[in-house]
């Protein structure tokens, strides 16, 4: 099973393009989903993305990963 990565690319707090290249590091196989993720109270504050239908949030983009690593599936 691919893991699935869902990253909002209109919030403010989500620099698209750092976090992809990123997700993709961690996995290159994974289906990555770009579009609002309705999760914009957050957006505004924290680092956040959905891995594998968790929203996972962050204060910085290296916690973000950091926590991501968690969810994936093997």
């Amino acid at each position: 099973m691919a893991n699935e990565f869902r990253v909002c690319d209109e919030c403010k707090m989500i620099n698209v393009k750092s976090l992809v290249p990123r997700l993709k590091e961690i996995d290159p196989q994974a289906d990555i989903e770009l579009g609002c993720q309705s999760y914009c109270g957050i957006g505004f504050k924290k680092h956040f993305a959905v891995i594998n239908g968790r929203y996972i949030t962050a204060l910085t983009e290296e916690q973000l990963i950091d926590k991501a690593r968690k969810f994936l599936k093997k």
